[in-house]
């Protein structure tokens, strides 16, 4: 199983790409038993779509 730091790694990555099949099963099966990682991956989905609302310049 992956750690956390890597889990970190691969949620923000994923913001920006799409996942293999390996990638995207080791993310869900982590995030299926760590708490601290599923809210790390909340958080960064609200920040995601709080700087979509931002104006630009």
């Amino acid at each position: 199983m992956k750690s956390c730091w890597e889990i970190h790694r691969l949620v923000s990555e994923g913001q920006d790409r799409k996942f293999g099949f390996g990638e995207r099963l080791a993310v869900r099966m982590h995030l299926l038993m760590c708490s601290a990682c599923r809210r790390f991956e909340r958080q960064m989905k609200l920040m995601r779509q709080a700087l979509r609302r931002f104006p630009g310049e």
